[in-house]
């Protein structure tokens, strides 16, 4: 059964034309429109996460790697323009958050980007939507392999070969991986938010106490394109979080509460960020290294990558438990996916080896790209620029069409997802410039090798 069969609005459901509108609507959910089908006898069931245990698992996914490289960030754009740029792309988050919140209320089948493309563009955007969701996720999890890569040549002074410590990701996180609930996975989420705020804390303090009395810090400064550009893609990376979302609603007891959740989202992430990024800048100056735990110092450095080793393999396997659980709900959808609620064979080892094959995936991406701040830049330009802003904004104009132009407030919105489209396109475009020619030119961090890639 494909969505589109399951999507046609029935009698019952209202009829959604804004976006903006905050009331909870009611939109009736039944077996045959619910991606997991009718779980009400199965052994394993999906959908039971309150709205705090979604926002709580969606800090832990976006406050990672992202937060690593915005002190960098600050550096190379300066403090006035940085601070402009996380509270822009912060707001524009959140507007995209919550329209895909109200598209989820329209649709309540959709439970990933594929689904979402096959109501746009019917079965191409589905295979479209699908693999390239598919493929930014992979990219992000390799993120998280490079950077457990980077902390244990960090911690160990290049204790072995660099491949070795990216194969030790691949199995750590394989075997994180194995819950098949978000439910259980949550509980991994709060370890994870909690080391990553220890850890840049003591990040932040080590790099004060040791700081020069000379720090150069630029209120403006003045980087070449590419350099700047680079820079604003990393901080487009700190949101780009959105890749996960529809699957996280899908798995809610109430999806009507997503506006809770993603407001938990926005304003623990977007505090953190700023605070991070410009007291991190303003201790370490121009110098500030990338990932930013690295500043800390000869030591305290190793303790705070020693202390940010669950957000490391566990916001990775967030990423990854997202792209498993969308192979796993396609390939059990419909009339099958009664073999999803149950704890066989073939539903336990199927789960098994979409795991292992994605991360595995994963890990070759890690290795062939190991540059960090590079590797960031790319992803939020090949992918992030549309699951976080281009698709979203396209989601709106969908369920607004027909009324684009009926008021001023339909017109001032239309103009407003059009300008984010418009975003979308220029950091996909500009980005995959600029991260292209950035990952020519480190020709010192050669791909699979042994080399110490935290230097």
């Amino acid at each position: 059964m494909s969505v589109q069969d399951t999507l046609r609005p029935t009698q019952d459901h209202e009829v959604y034309n804004d976006s903006t509108d905050m009331e909870k609507k009611s939109y009736p959910v039944e077996p045959t429109d619910d991606p997991f089908g009718n779980e009400e006898s199965g052994e394993v069931k999906y959908r039971i996460m309150p709205w705090w245990q979604a926002g709580t698992l969606m800090v832990a996914e976006n406050i990672s790697l992202g937060i690593l490289s915005l002190p960098s960030a600050v550096a190379t754009l300066g403090i006035v323009p940085a601070f402009i740029i996380i509270m822009f792309l912060s707001g524009i988050s959140w507007y995209t958050g919550y329209t895909m919140g109200q598209f989820k209320q329209r649709y309540p089948q959709v439970h990933s980007m594929g689904d979402a493309g096959e109501l746009l563009l019917g079965p191409i955007g589905r295979e479209i939507a699908f693999v390239g969701q598919l493929l930014f996720i992979i990219f992000l999890m390799a993120s998280h392999i490079l950077t457990f890569s980077v902390l244990f040549n960090t911690i160990t002074n290049h204790g072995t070969c660099t491949i070795v410590f990216g194969v030790i990701g691949l199995i750590v996180s394989c075997l994180a991986a194995l819950p098949r609930t978000a439910e259980k996975v949550f509980w991994m989420s709060i370890v994870s938010a909690i080391s990553i705020l220890i850890a840049t804390i003591v990040t932040m303090i080590s790099i004060a106490v040791q700081a020069p009395d000379d720090v150069q810090n630029d209120i403006v400064t003045t980087p070449t394109f590419q350099e700047g550009f680079l820079a604003v893609t990393n901080i487009v990376f700190a949101f780009i979080a959105h890749v996960s979302f529809f699957g996280i609603m899908s798995e809610m007891q109430d999806p009507r509460d997503f506006p809770k959740a993603l407001a938990m989202l926005q304003i623990v992430d977007t505090t953190m960020y700023v605070v991070t990024a410009m007291v991190i800048y303003c201790y370490a100056g121009p110098g500030v290294s990338s990932p930013a735990l690295s500043s800390a110092g000869p030591m305290m450095k190793k303790v705070a990558y020693g202390l940010a080793i669950p957000t490391v393999i566990v916001a990775g396997v967030i990423f990854g438990h997202v792209a498993c659980k969308y192979i796993y709900v396609r390939i059990f959808r419909g009339d099958r996916s009664h073999h999803m609620h149950q704890k066989s064979l073939l539903a336990t080892g199927t789960w098994v080896a979409i795991g292992l094959s994605t991360w595995t995936v994963a890990w070759i991406i890690a290795e062939s790209i190991p540059v960090f701040n590079e590797l960031l830049s790319l992803i939020s330009a090949l992918f992030g620029s549309w699951f976080s802003y281009g698709l979203p904004a396209i989601f709106w104009l969908m369920m607004n069409k027909g009324q684009w132009f009926s008021s001023i407030k339909k017109i001032s919105l239309t103009i407003l997802n059009l300008i984010i489209l418009g975003i979308a396109c220029a950091i996909c475009g500009l980005g995959l410039y600029v991260s292209g020619v950035a990952i020519n030119e480190s020709s010192s961090k050669a791909s699979w090798t042994c080399a110490n890639n935290a230097t």
